[in-house]
């Protein structure tokens, strides 16, 4: 059994009462919608059309927002119905970026993730969706897409259908009828300068200013709903912090290993910068959250499937063995043990994989973030290795590591290769159209200049300065790279979140 809608947009009139009503049965506060109705204009008057597109949760076969949440709040009925529990959701979001149809959002009464649920508890009653009831012109079909004697199967399969971003073969179950190219593609007609009834939310019209006009149609949208980025300045310095610390105990572990001492500085001030960056990492991910009392769900519900559940784990064994580190560093130091090499070997041997996961688990959660073709590089996790790396190393300069030999290579190839990586990344072809966008965003669009000189002038100042040695060289080395992250992981979140989903 497999449930989902067919939207006749032939006869669609654009009336919106699927939406009142939708709101009505649901209780969805003002300026949210479960369902709602997008209007795009097209020609020059009189020559000129307006078209229709009922948009909402597609009810995916493979839905990845039920891959992604942490807490299984987000769940596939038997029937095909991606449902949705309130009391499980913590509000972390992560369901908004792998939708790649902008239908989920946090509701302001409750603060947990909501979307159309295909009026599950109707169905139950085998009674139709609100939205159905109220259509004026029975443009919404519902019903079993896997009989073939259903009303909605025989509509399906005897008429030209679309569904919206195919390419992310994610088996949508909203099929449309006679719906313009326009309307199901967001790239292809960027919201107007003013909306028919109000005007468009601030991020939605300061994106389109780097979305190209069809010079054909002059396709543009004229009544959608905001969509504000989910993920903001905490994810961006989460990223950061948790790179400083993977890093630095990623490099004390590889000179322990390679046999290079490098004193006080691998026994106490890398795994306290490794247990400092993870403790700041959680309270910026806790504090993200829309319901930071829930945190313990991850562990307490947790969905395995998911890299915020995986990736809660990875912190917690990163920071077991940081801790332990430090401890044992400390005690060393202050001469109560007399010696623990055999225990810091197999620390440093654990603290490789533990700082490289730390550093790079967040490229597998992003991938699972469907709905953000720029987050899908395949470099991304090793990406996030190399830039931890060059934090790290960074960081361990500016504590008084400038003068070995073994942390300023590491910063100065960590810093070359970070380079090589952002050439790669943008100045290749790229997977789809959405991440070309959101790349042009960042190189020759709204984020050009933090980009080139936030995140570029100071890595090429680094590269060059920290082959020089140790000294204020290799220390400015050191600051100008943890600048350059930061700036280059702010405009790689928003540019992620900026290119329309609907």
């Amino acid at each position: 059994m497999r449930y989902g809608f067919a939207i006749d947009q032939r006869t669609c009139i654009g009336c919106h009462a699927c939406t009142v009503a939708c709101k009505t049965e649901h209780e969805v506060p003002v300026g949210q919608f479960r369902t709602w109705v997008k209007y795009v204009d097209q020609g020059t008057f009189p020559n000129n059309t307006r078209d229709f597109g009922v948009m909402r949760c597609n009810h995916c076969t493979d839905a990845p927002c039920v891959a992604i949440c942490p807490t299984q709040a987000l769940f596939k009925r038997d029937d095909g119905i991606v449902d949705f529990d309130g009391e499980r959701c913590i509000g972390c979001k992560s369901c908004m970026q792998g939708c790649p149809y902008d239908a989920i959002y946090i509701d302001e009464n409750t603060h947990t993730a909501a979307k159309c649920n295909f009026c599950a508890h109707r169905v139950d009653e085998d009674l139709e969706p609100a939205c159905v009831v109220v259509c004026p012109t029975h443009s919404i079909w519902v019903g079993d897409l896997d009989d073939p004697d259903s009303g909605i199967s025989r509509l399906v399969n005897s008429n030209p259908v679309s569904v919206r971003a195919p390419e992310q073969n994610t088996g949508p179950n909203v099929f449309y009828l006679g719906a313009d190219r326009a309307v199901l593609d967001p790239l292809a007609a960027p919201v107007d300068g003013s909306y028919l009834f109000s005007s468009p939310d601030p991020h939605r019209a300061e994106v389109s200013a780097d979305l190209p006009v069809d010079p054909v149609t002059g396709a543009r949208t004229t009544l959608n709903t905001p969509h504000p980025r989910p993920w903001g300045w905490r994810v961006t310095t989460y990223l950061w912090t948790k790179a400083v610390g993977g890093g630095a105990l990623l490099v004390a572990a590889l000179a322990a290993l390679v046999g290079v001492d490098l004193g006080v500085l691998g026994t106490v001030v890398a795994p306290a910068l490794g247990v400092a960056g993870a403790a700041v990492t959680g309270a910026l991910l806790v504090w993200d959250l829309k319901r930071p009392e829930r945190f313990l769900y991850i562990f307490l519900k947790p969905n395995f499937r998911s890299w915020l559940v995986l990736g809660a784990y990875t912190l917690a064994g990163f920071s077991l063995v940081a801790g332990v580190w430090l401890v044992l560093g400390i005690a060393v130091e202050a001469g109560v043990i007399t010696s623990a090499d055999t225990a810091l070997t197999v620390l440093a041997v654990l603290g490789v994989p533990a700082g490289a996961m730390v550093a790079g688990y967040t490229g597998f959660l992003f991938g699972q973030a469907e709905g953000r073709d720029l987050w899908q590089s395949p470099l991304l996790f090793w990406h996030l290795i190399v830039q931890a790396v060059m934090v790290g190393a960074g960081a361990l300069v500016l504590c008084g590591g400038g003068g070995n030999g073994l942390v300023v290579g590491a910063l100065a190839v960590a810093t070359v290769v970070h380079g090589l990586m952002l050439v790669l990344e943008y100045g290749g072809r790229h997977g789809g159209r959405h991440a070309a966008s959101a790349a042009h965003m960042i190189t020759h669009g709204r984020y050009a200049r933090t980009f080139w000189l936030g995140a570029v002038a100071p890595v090429v100042a680094a590269a060059v300065l920290a082959p020089l040695g140790g000294g204020v060289p290799a220390v400015v080395a050191g600051i100008a790279v943890q600048a350059a992250l930061l700036a280059y992981e702010s405009v790689f979140v928003r540019a992620g979140q900026d290119v329309p989903l609907s």
